[in-house]
């Protein structure tokens, strides 16, 4: 369990490393009907928001993180107009969305209304607005439900959920059943993203479990990472479509694409940022490798209904 007292919040990374961050105040602290959430203003980090004893995204970095997780799928679909958005409670993730003006309809789905009331009220750098723009449709369902359901397709489906601790909330929105239902929701060209967890050296399990069970649904998967400090980690994150490939778009591409749809407002990606995210680590490819041949025997797919 991690260490929380009026000056210190340890952040259990694994069950033995930690991320000790001071704290300067509480903001705000419950127990949601689906998770405990936290709003502190970290020392080094400044405000942040915490779900379950982790670190979501910090006033810091969060763009980081938004930016990583958003743009790399907006950019790969040639004109994405319908955009459905799982979780994403501080509204940044619909804010990303919402700069690309082919974008006609964003519709965000997350089951804790109570986190993303906290964070329209205490987190306004975040969403920026995002929440009041008429392209902006917002519920408070069970995300999988809600596509098991509909009959809609989108083009864009970004999956800003945390980890897939069994038990916990998102748990069901990284097995292969889930992914088989996205696929079913996309149009002819549509393509996912989501963050898959850590990729360190002594963590890599979640990581290779996702991008193991994303290729049992897509055709194209494609893992990627970023330096996320408020993480203490590298994470990873992926892209997975019908068709489209990231890979394929080069750096003037990317820089292209940014100055026709965005202007130069972005902090983090651009197309040398692109090109380096999907350039994993020797150690990250080898183990996706080895773990392919070897993954169905000794770490099952995420397969609980």
């Amino acid at each position: 369990m991690p260490i929380k007292n009026s000056r210190w919040f340890i952040e259990a990374l694994s069950p033995e490393e930690g991320h000790l961050h001071g704290i300067r105040r509480v903001l705000f602290s419950t127990q949601t009907p689906f998770q405990s959430l936290d709003i502190m203003e970290l020392g080094s980090y400044g405000k942040a928001l915490i779900l379950d004893d982790k670190v979501q995204s910090s006033i810091l970095d969060e763009f980081i993180y938004h930016e990583t997780l958003v743009h790399p799928a907006m950019f790969s679909h040639p004109a994405p107009k319908k955009v459905f958005i799982v979780g994403g409670g501080e509204g940044a993730t619909l804010r990303e969305v919402l700069r690309h003006p082919t974008v006609e309809r964003a519709l965000m789905v997350d089951i804790d209304e109570e986190v993303v009331t906290r964070c329209k009220e205490l987190l306004p750098e975040w969403h920026r607005g995002a929440f009041d723009d008429p392209r902006t449709e917002l519920r408070f369902l069970d995300a999988r439900r809600y596509l098991e359901e509909t009959d809609e397709r989108f083009d864009v489906i970004i999956i800003d959920i945390s980890e897939p601790v069994e038990e916990g909330p998102a748990y069901l929105l990284f097995t292969r059943e889930f992914y088989q239902i996205v696929h079913r929701c996309l149009t002819d060209q549509g393509i996912i993203a989501l963050q898959a967890g850590s990729v360190s050296l002594s963590n890599l399990a979640c990581f290779t479990a996702i991008h193991e069970t994303l290729r049992t649904a897509f055709p194209v998967v494609a893992p990627y990472w970023a330096s996320v400090p408020s993480f203490a980690l590298p994470w990873g994150f992926a892209v997975a479509s019908k068709r489209p490939d990231p890979r394929a778009l080069g750096p003037d591409t990317i820089d292209r694409l940014i100055a026709e749809r965005i202007g130069p407002d972005l902090r983090y990606y651009d197309g040398p940022t692109h090109q380096m995210s999907f350039l994993l680590p020797k150690y990250v490819r080898r183990h996706l490798e080895e773990e392919k041949r070897i993954i169905e025997d000794n770490h099952p797919l995420f397969t609980f209904h």
